[in-house]
């Protein structure tokens, strides 16, 4: 169905306005839509009034599957052909079942003008109904929206909150490993350098090694001043800060700077003169009597915390028990030394026989005070010769030695064999039960036989050179050692020994190691007697005994103290 108007005047607008609306309303359609068509509809309208002239309106109703199509046409009367301008047009949905009779009312009729009035104050009312709807609606989003602000930005705050907790822990985590990391490494450090420490027995190499164990993690430089005059300083001669000297009176450590250290166990000072600018540890090596020295350490570029000091004290506690117990030993070996030396022998000039005779310490260790030699003439004419060792080190076991070596001459000056001199020991030593044994080997020349006669006791065998460079061991099987608690007789043995021949007796100090045991040392020694013309033995023994001992003990430190005594026979009766 269509209907058509023409508008030239706003009394005709406001009467297609009304019919319009009432047959927007036949059409079913809804108060908001209706109303929101004639609002479009009307200000088209107005703007036509404005332009003049007069326009056609067209309403159609249009049924469709499923409801209806409502439209609405506006266009210029007598509008041409060729004018492509479009025609205004406005379409809204509407019911399936069409009516528009209510069009047919005339709009100027009073009474219809009136009823088309309150018509559009209902449309209005619903309008404002749905209006309030949509306000309290909207309301209410606001304020759920506003709630969910507030529970987002609380969310958030907690959010916030949690993760400054969860990097306060981190941090706290963190801190403490590094902490850790830095406790586990003092203590390290602390187990290696005392183990460094107590290695060596050398108080000047402990107080060499101090510097190179603090520089330059835990100090720029190290001092070491000890009371006896020894310093650990290239400069012995130069001035202590008053700090040290405050650290050795109160036997206390001594922190000096411009500022306050605050360590553990320290007492603050002003800086020192010589070196204000910076600060200064004093620490002093004590000992159970009285401090031995003071050790100095001037702060690296980071300083030193309170876990750090604590380390060097403790550090410096064990380089003190190291340093005194090094000269404890030093003095204990000078003395056992200075006994051992005083009780060799000197040895006798023999016609047809020279003799040459080397002592050497230990280089490392207190072992020496064991090994000695004795040559010395029986009432016969023949010449005795021994080379003994006693088990243990120290002064203790150089008494010993001495007792033995006094025993053996006294039981020789019967004319007693070599094998009954040593029986003899043996029952000496086990009467003394001094948890003391001994080794020893003991050979007899004569004057008028070119026999040798000779016994051992637990000890290496001899080793002689014949005098075509050939060089036996004399190994026929030895005695027990003496003092064991067995009932022995110990047999003697015999060699030829002709003139030009040498006897070499020696102690394991001299062949034996520990990773390779005596066998191979006993080779060496013939090996090296073997390289000897017999014309250089005979006229430099005593510089065949040096270098004879050359080869045998420069490749190692020697554990234990070595005794060598080399006898060349001559043959030509008269004193080497």
């Amino acid at each position: 169905m269509i209907r058509t108007w023409s508008v030239r005047t706003v009394t005709d607008a406001a009467r297609v306005r009304i019919a319009a609306a009432r047959l927007a309303a036949a059409c079913g359609i809804s108060t908001v839509e209706r109303t929101r068509m004639v609002t479009a509809f009307t200000a088209h309208l107005r703007q036509c009034l404005t332009k003049g002239g007069a326009w056609r309106v067209g309403m159609t109703a249009t049924p469709m599957p499923g409801g209806g199509e409502f439209v609405i046409e506006v266009e210029a009367e007598g509008r041409r052909p060729q004018d492509t301008r479009r025609p205004w047009r406005t379409a809204i949905s509407c019911a399936e079942d069409l009516d528009l009779s209510d069009g047919d009312h005339d709009g100027d009729d009073p009474a219809a003008l009136a009823e088309a009035l309150f018509g559009a104050d209902e449309d209005t009312a619903l309008l404002l109904e749905r209006l309030d709807e949509q306000e309290a609606l909207v309301a209410f989003h606001r304020e759920e929206l506003h709630q969910t602000n507030q529970g987002v930005l609380a969310l958030h705050a907690e959010l916030d909150a949690a993760n400054q907790a969860q990097r306060r822990l981190f941090d706290a985590e963190q801190k403490a490993r590094r902490e850790a990391e830095a406790a586990r490494g003092r203590l390290t450090f602390l187990a290696d350098a005392s183990a460094a420490l107590t290695a060596s027995l050398n108080h000047e190499a402990i107080v060499r090694l101090l510097p190179a164990l603090l520089v330059p993690r835990y100090a720029r430089t190290v001092d070491v001043w000890l009371f006896d005059g020894t310093e650990g300083a290239p400069d012995r001669g130069a001035s202590h800060p008053a700090a040290a000297v405050l650290a050795a009176r109160r036997e206390r450590p001594q922190y000096a700077a411009d500022h306050p250290g605050g360590l553990p166990g320290v007492d603050d000072q002003p800086p020192s003169a010589l070196d204000p600018g910076r600060p200064l540890l004093c620490i002093p090596l004590l000992t159970r009597r009285a401090p031995q020295g003071v050790l100095t350490l001037t702060a690296p570029d980071e300083g030193w915390d309170a876990d750090d000091a604590v380390m060097l004290i403790e550090l410096t506690r064990r380089a003190s028990i190291a340093l005194e117990n090094a000269r404890r030993f030093e003095h204990n070996r000078d003395i056992a030394e200075t006994l051992q030396r005083a009780l060799l022998t000197d040895l006798p000039s023999t016609p047809g026989l020279t003799l040459a005779a080397r002592y050497l310490p230990a280089t490392r260790g207190l072992n020496i005070g064991g090994d000695w030699y004795d040559a010395f003439r029986q009432p016969d004419g023949s010449l005795i010769t021994v080379v003994g060792d006693v088990t243990g080190h120290g002064l203790h076991a150089a008494v010993m030695m001495s007792q033995l070596r006094t025993a053996l001459r006294a039981y020789a000056v019967d004319g007693s064999s070599p094998g009954q001199l040593l029986t003899r020991l043996h029952e000496f030593l086990h009467r003394l039960r001094m948890d003391l044994y001994a080794t020893a080997v003991i050979a007899r020349f004569h004057p008028h036989d070119d026999t040798l006669t000779w016994a051992a006791a637990g000890h290496p065998p001899p080793v002689l050179r014949a005098p075509d460079g050939e060089v036996l061991t004399l190994d026929a099987k030895p005695g027990a050692m003496l003092g064991i608690p067995l009932q022995q007789r110990i047999a003697d043995h015999t060699a030829p020994l002709p003139p030009g021949s040498t006897l070499a007796l020696y102690t394991d100090g001299l062949v034996e190691r520990r990773a390779q045991g005596i066998d191979p040392g006993i080779r060496r020694l013939t090996e090296a007697l073997a390289t000897f013309r017999a014309d250089e033995l005979g006229q430099d023994l005593e510089g065949s005994a040096d270098r004879l001992l050359h080869p045998l003990l420069h490749d190692s430190e020697h554990d234990d103290d070595v005794c060598l005594l080399l006898c060349h026979v001559h043959g030509d009766g008269h004193p080497a």
